[in-house]
């Protein structure tokens, strides 16, 4: 198994694009409906750069402070274009990277790094990218886990406070900190389920991964963005291996 020479460990989130979308009347208690993904108007992308031995060198976001849609497409994709890391995500094959490369395609920002390597599309191979709910599902033969259940499963908190289905009503109440914090604890725990799934691939042996997750939650907890989260690790069950 190639090893990358770094993993850029990514989430995003969004708005519903309502210029161009609007949702069909719903039924009375119904859940919301799903904007389809060229409707969903990026407002963040947080970002983790990883070393080739999973130490952390970056956390935080493309670009940071205020951007609109258009900036923030261009900050991601002109750093992936330079540095080429193998990109890690939490269903960005399904959702992620389909939304980046709409609202790239609406705003007119390149990502030629999408369509010029294979392996960022093909979801059998590591080479470019790994979906962890991808290859965590078995590439579809079984049914898929949510990222807050599986980091549940290895000793993270999961959700804190927030989750996704309330990003929109937060944006428009000017929270705009709380978002990026959330996306910041879920680009950290994808990071760890990462380091969890290096081990169970055997990728790392016991000692390896052990050291890895303590230096990275180490940094992590220097981060004031991630107090919630930090606080909330099981750590005896995050460092459990056999």
């Amino acid at each position: 198994m190639a090893q990358a020479s770094h993993y850029l460990v990514l989430d995003i989130e969004t708005i519903p694009d309502h210029s161009l979308w609007q949702a069909p009347p719903a039924s009375e208690g119904a859940p919301a409906i799903f904007p389809p993904p060229y409707a969903h108007k990026v407002i963040v992308v947080g970002c983790m750069l990883l070393d080739s031995e999973y130490r952390l060198q970056k956390l935080g976001l493309m670009p940071e402070g205020d951007s609109d849609e258009s900036g923030i497409l261009h900050s991601f994709s002109t750093f992936v274009e330079e540095h080429r890391p193998a990109l890690v995500t939490y269903n960005g094959r399904g959702f992620d990277l389909p939304v980046l490369a709409l609202r790239s395609l609406h705003c007119g920002v390149p990502m030629a790094w999408y369509y010029k390597d294979r392996g960022i599309r093909y979801r059998y191979s590591e080479e470019g990218h790994i979906d962890l709910c991808d290859w965590l599902a078995d590439h579809g033969a079984s049914r898929a886990s949510s990222l807050d259940a599986l980091a549940r499963l290895i000793g993270l908190p999961g959700k804190i406070g927030i989750d996704g289905s309330q990003i929109h009503s937060l944006h428009q109440a000017g929270r705009h900190e709380e978002i990026r914090n959330y996306c910041l604890a879920d680009v950290a725990q994808t990071a760890l389920l990462f380091l969890r799934f290096r081990l169970l691939q055997g990728v790392l042996d016991s000692r390896s991964y052990r050291q890895a997750v303590a230096g990275l939650t180490e940094d992590l907890a220097k981060d004031a963005r991630l107090a919630g989260l930090t606080s909330a690790i099981d750590s005896a069950r995050l460092l459990s291996a056999a």
